[in-house]
């Protein structure tokens, strides 16, 4: 296949482009580098399969020759990011989608959309399927991510429905791993780097709010199976296994070989309002339609991570 991967320079685009690179197919990436970084996509280029361009989205996009599939994953995806760009990230939430959705249907290509599970907001059901409809603030600080992945899903099925397009979506979970940016503001890195550097790990509230982690290979995996897959409504992309951020934070301190403390402090930032108080999402429905579960276990994940980021810091 040839295909179109936006935010390809991104954490879970780069490594979506080298996962079809290495099944032989052809990617042309696509980032306005707002988030993206160059670092993650320079092994690939050169490569006779692989080509960039540096775009926003949320302009009018072209792309000479065939294309099989578009896979849309641009937008910034850390709160730290979308507070901070909270226009653009409507903005490819919307118009990109859009621009994104014509190119395929021009080219008579499969879409992909990367959703998230924010669009469950803050859950009043645990675990989330794909048939909880959410609990989303639309004008808090988050709403410029949730909404514009709602928006996203909406345009997405509406393609599908009227123009007879190819659509998958699927809902990423909290997903952590090598390229993750050191500054990016989740608490995946954010941990890691206070336990490297001896820095108090800062745990926003009681630490009593959960989250499920999976390692980006596992999501990977999930993302190549339902792009080729039947599937044309929402499936989790997920660990199930839930956990409390003071957990999550003991075992990035032992991981890490850390003489960190843990501290609890007040979240007053504009930031953690409507945070999520759980997060876990039901994958029965990936297990029965793509034959998917995650294989790789906190501990093992979690020291990959901490070794990539071991050497940045």
């Amino acid at each position: 296949m040839r295909l179109l991967i936006t935010g390809a320079a991104g954490f879970l685009g780069s490594h979506l482009s080298d996962r079809f690179i290495n099944e032989g197919h052809t990617v042309v990436g696509m980032d306005n580098l707002i988030t993206g970084n160059m670092d993650n996509i320079a092994h690939l280029m050169g490569h006779e399969r692989f080509s960039f361009v540096k775009q926003d989205v949320s302009n009018h996009i072209y792309v000479a020759g065939s294309l099989d599939a578009v896979l849309h994953f641009a937008s910034p995806a850390s709160p730290n990011d979308y507070l901070e760009h909270p226009i653009p990230t409507l903005k490819v939430g919307s118009l990109g989608t859009h621009n994104t959705l014509g190119l395929a249907k021009v080219k008579g290509a499969r879409y992909l959309l990367a959703s998230t599970s924010e669009v469950y907001g803050d859950p009043q059901v645990n675990p989330q399927p794909e048939t909880y409809w959410g609990h989303v603030n639309p004008i808090g600080p988050r709403g410029v991510y949730d909404e514009a992945k709602r928006f996203a899903e909406a345009m997405t099925l509406a393609y599908q429905r009227y123009h007879g397009l190819e659509t998958r979506i699927v809902r990423i979970f909290n997903t952590y791993g090598p390229r993750m940016r050191l500054k990016d503001g989740r608490v995946v890195p954010n941990f890691i780097h206070q336990a490297l550097t001896g820095a108090p790990l800062t745990v926003y509230g009681d630490g009593s709010q959960t989250r499920s982690f999976q390692y980006y290979s596992d999501l990977v995996e999930g993302i190549y199976r339902l792009l080729l897959s039947d599937e044309k409504l929402p499936v989790n992309i997920g660990n199930p296994v839930e956990m409390t951020i003071t957990d999550f934070a003991h075992a990035v301190v032992e991981i890490a070989r850390s003489d960190s403390e843990i501290i609890f402090i007040n979240p007053e930032e504009e930031r953690f309002m409507d945070d999520p108080k759980v997060r876990r999402p039901d994958i029965s429905k990936a297990k029965r339609v793509l034959n998917w579960e995650p294989k790789v276990n906190l501990a093992d994940g979690l020291a990959q991570t901490v070794d990539f980021f071991r050497s940045r810091v």
